[in-house]
């Protein structure tokens, strides 16, 4: 196996572009691929500040690592989420990385800095914990980029991540997220631009992509999200995928190329709708936010203590 660019020994095949590459010209890769997003979907323009959502595993720290090696001024927010031995080692990952780079890492605590964390939310409100999460997750980087004052919010949303949100949303032919599953969702009153740098890249590289650059970061899945219904789509479109290399892609693009406009309507309809939360100033459909309601609801809440074991090292 060679790499099709020098002939050198390939490191990784890349079957839905039928290519294989070595360490340096996978890397050369990656970065042409998220210059590529970057510039065809407009996502963020020389100068902007970028906050790079960072939750220690291997992709968010990869997206940092490749807007900071294309030039770009970007930042990572870390949000200890308060599971157990998890969060404490996503959170020495995260600063791990910063710190080898000379980068800066905002860190915010739910339960030192809001008043509650994951465990406790879902035991408060008998949801899935994976519900408060992406709730804390979504509000807080949102806050934290505006009063921080940067220009976009970037996540670590990759290939297989979109792919398998679109067919979860598309088997329930869930209308109004449809219209909001796009690459970047545009900066409005009280909410910063959201960016995905990722899109064209698999989980599967940019698994690889770590490894080439020597960045360590957490293996382990979250605990919490067993049974999330996001891994079964997940583990049905890689069966797809092997025998069809480049279904997710087709999937995803030719979705956002031939599909995505038929929703735009409805998303943009929920968004004329929205006000500012009482409490907080977020946009929201009703007089308080969500993340304000769930705030009230665990204030004063026995913390639960969730105690995962992180692998040794």
């Amino acid at each position: 196996m060679k790499c099709r660019v020098c002939r050198q020994p390939a490191v990784i095949d890349l079957r839905r572009h039928n290519a294989n590459f070595c360490a340096e010209h996978f890397v050369e890769h990656c970065r042409e691929q998220v210059r590529r997003t970057i510039d065809h979907f407009k996502m963020v323009a020389p100068g902007d500040r970028v906050l790079v959502a960072v939750s220690g595993g291997k992709d968010s720290l990869a997206l940092w690592d490749l807007l900071v090696e294309l030039g770009y001024d970007a930042d990572g927010l870390y949000l200890g989420l308060g599971i157990g031995d998890y969060s404490d080692e996503s959170g020495r990952y995260a600063r791990e990385f910063a710190s080898q780079r000379g980068l800066h890492l905002v860190e915010v605590d739910l339960r030192d800095d809001i008043g509650f964390d994951v465990p406790t939310a879902a035991a408060v409100t008998k949801r899935v914990p994976c519900s408060a999460c992406g709730l804390s997750k979504r509000h807080l980087f949102d806050r934290a980029a505006i009063d921080g004052g940067y220009d976009a919010v970037a996540t670590g949303h990759n290939l297989d991540d979109e792919a398998a949100v679109l067919f979860g949303n598309t088997l329930r032919w869930n209308i109004e997220y449809l219209g909001r599953q796009l690459p970047v969702l545009p900066a409005r009153a009280g909410l910063p631009r959201k960016v995905k740098p990722l899109v064209r890249l698999a989980e599967r590289e940019m698994a690889a992509y770590c490894v080439v650059r020597g960045i360590d970061y957490q293996v382990e899945e979250c605990p919490m999200a067993a049974g999330n219904r996001h891994l079964g789509y997940k583990e049905a479109l890689n069966a797809i995928e092997a025998s069809s290399p480049g279904a997710k892609s087709a999937f995803y693009f030719e979705f956002l190329d031939k599909a995505s406009h038929l929703f735009a309507n409805r998303a943009q309809t929920e968004r004329d709708g929205l006000q500012a939360c009482q409490s907080c100033g977020t946009p929201t459909p009703g007089e308080v936010c969500a993340f304000c309601r769930l705030v009230e609801r665990t204030a004063g809440a026995t913390p639960v203590e969730l105690t995962v074991k992180a692998p040794p090292l």
